[in-house]
């Protein structure tokens, strides 16, 4: 064990980290709440942890260490409500889960949150302590950014677990001693098994973690083994338990996948990036990562631009919650708009507009979609809608210029992250702007080189950017740095098509993002510890809005 750079302990080594996916890890979840990387992954890790219980749940203890982000964080960003959400078996865009916190008492389940001294790996790390009739279980996860989670731990053995397998958890009481009454035959019998699940054509991977009263056999595959093959294979060994854990991400994984890159001076090098298009490179990447065809793909993303599409729609049409600082004030910009009484910045304030509609959707609990964060949900989404929508583009073409955004994510996510409680808001706003930067290029129909270059400039201008919430919301000063991660991606992006030199490879820009963000004190990585967080004007809100009631609207 030593020490992370938060504080907090870290582990050595750490888990094994599957290439990310685009629909995974970069654009999404479709979720409500204010912060995928609080509420849409608490979701995540509340449906795993009910599916360990087999849905038979009566109390839970939720544990937050002190020194981390959720301590100060968990309820106002939705970590409870989400976490409790998951737990009763919604999904992260399910309208009721406002009401999550009622609606557990309504199930009969007692809940209780404790800030505790445990190790804690991560800033983001969730303990839960589950009983149930005759039943208890202990899962230790981590929202890692962007709704992505890790379970590290259950019943206080190391697994690792995603969300992107159907996980089957085999719970052994012990294996029975040899005829001669020497040492137990695990091995033997483990070697036995993982046999006949592979004969069975379903196991991608099957792992066994032991302890001294017996352990615990992981098995993880694209479906859940038949049980006349589980019944077959464990009659030798002391079950005492088995539970189907569904997989909780859009796109599965599967045992020895590869991709073609992760780096972008992982390209290869006969790749013609002048004619093959970055959205063309997104495809070929996505369709290796989740074994799905071209076309599938492309229909995926359309999809998900009609879902970012309607949320400009909603918050064009107006919002209102309770449990928020700002009013709508989308509506007035688009009048004083119309009215020709701004200053007249071209499609810019198309932009700026839809990028207030979506923030105030996902201020006031509607649908919106993580890209790549629900706190920096604005400004990708809304650049490439908003300068679709100047072009008369269709939805092919957006779709197009916002793959190219989540591979500029990919190569993001894989050399660093988009949990602001790890890298600041650099992580979340300044990523959103360089995918944004990227796809206008695409949209533009620029060449690869050009989109990598206005991504690398965006990026190099956000280097820096704290997260600091003010009244412990994710709403100001969110909604300002979403409109300027949109304005710099206008002007990179045009600095690029124009011939601009990016200086910096992009690469070299992520590697230097996720220094500098492990540099900053965590007070400064949304902890609502630091920076506007702790103004007087901030506690002043927060002390009014604690005396309102969270769940009106």
């Amino acid at each position: 064990m030593m020490g992370g750079e938060s504080g907090l302990p870290i582990l050595a080594g750490g888990s094994p980290v599957l290439p990310p996916s685009i629909f995974n890890d970069v654009i999404g979840p479709v979720m409500r709440g204010p912060s995928s990387s609080h509420c849409a992954a608490a979701v995540r890790i509340g449906r795993l942890a009910r599916d360990l219980m087999g849905g038979e749940i009566q109390e839970v203890l939720i544990e937050f260490h002190p020194d981390g982000s959720l301590a100060t964080t968990h309820e106002s960003q939705g970590s409870d409500m989400g976490l409790f959400g998951g737990l009763l078996g919604w999904d992260a865009a399910d309208e009721r889960l406002v009401n999550s916190a009622e609606a557990m008492l309504e199930a009969g389940i007692e809940t209780e949150v404790r800030i505790t001294e445990f190790p804690a790996y991560h800033p983001n790390t969730y303990r839960l302590t589950l009983k149930g009739p005759g039943l208890e279980h202990r899962m230790v996860a981590v929202s890692t950014g962007g709704g992505i989670i890790r379970v590290d731990e259950i019943d206080g053995l190391p697994v690792s677990m995603a969300g992107d397998f159907h996980e089957t958890l085999v719970f052994l009481a012990g294996v029975k001693e040899g005829e001669d009454g020497g040492p137990d035959q695990t091995e033997d019998v483990f070697a036995h098994l993982v046999e006949c699940l592979e004969a069975d054509l379903e196991a991608e991977e099957v792992h066994l973690h032991r302890s001294e009263a017996g352990g615990i056999l992981q098995i993880k595959s694209g479906s859940f083994p038949s049980t006349k093959s589980l019944r077959k294979s464990l009659d030798e060994i002391g079950v005492s338990e088995v539970r189907f854990l569904a997989p909780v991400l859009p796109v599965q994984s599967r045992s020895g996948m590869k991709v073609p890159f992760l780096r972008v001076d992982g390209i290869p090098k006969d790749s013609d990036r002048d004619n093959t298009s970055l959205w063309e490179l997104a495809v070929d990447y996505e369709s290796a990562r989740g074994s799905m065809s071209a076309e599938e793909v492309l229909r995926r993303m359309e999809d998900i631009l009609r879902i970012m599409e309607q949320s400009v729609d909603e918050g064009l049409a107006g919002t209102a919650f309770q449990d928020r600082i700002l009013p709508p004030q989308t509506g007035r910009y688009d009048q004083r708009l119309r009215a020709g009484e701004l200053l007249d910045v071209g499609i810019l304030n198309r932009i700026i507009l839809y990028t207030s509609a979506i923030m105030e959707v996902k201020s006031s609990m509607g649908v919106v979609v993580a890209a790549p964060t629900a706190g920096s949900c604005g400004a990708l989404p809304a650049t490439v809608v908003g300068a679709g929508h100047e072009a008369e583009a269709s939805t092919e073409e957006m779709a197009k210029a916002m793959l190219a955004a989540g591979l500029v994510g990919v190569f993001i996510t894989a050399g660093s992250t988009f949990a602001a409680e790890v890298c600041g808001c650099q992580a979340e706003c300044g990523a959103g702007s360089a995918m944004a930067a990227a796809a206008l290029v695409t949209l533009r129909n620029g060449s690869t080189a050009q989109a990598l270059a206005a991504a690398s400039m965006a990026l190099q201008n956000t280097l820096g950017m704290i997260c600091d919430p003010v009244a412990n919301r994710v709403e100001v000063p969110c909604l300002g740095r979403n409109v300027l991660a949109a304005s710099n991606a206008v002007g990179c992006a045009n600095m690029a098509l124009a011939g601009f030199d990016e200086v910096i490879p992009l690469d070299e820009v992520i590697a230097t993002m996720d220094d500098v963000g492990k540099a900053m004190p965590h007070e400064l990585r949304c902890t609502a510890l630091g920076g506007l967080s702790v103004t007087a004007t901030s506690k002043r809100i927060q002390r009014e809005l604690e005396g309102t009631n969270r769940t009106g609207v």
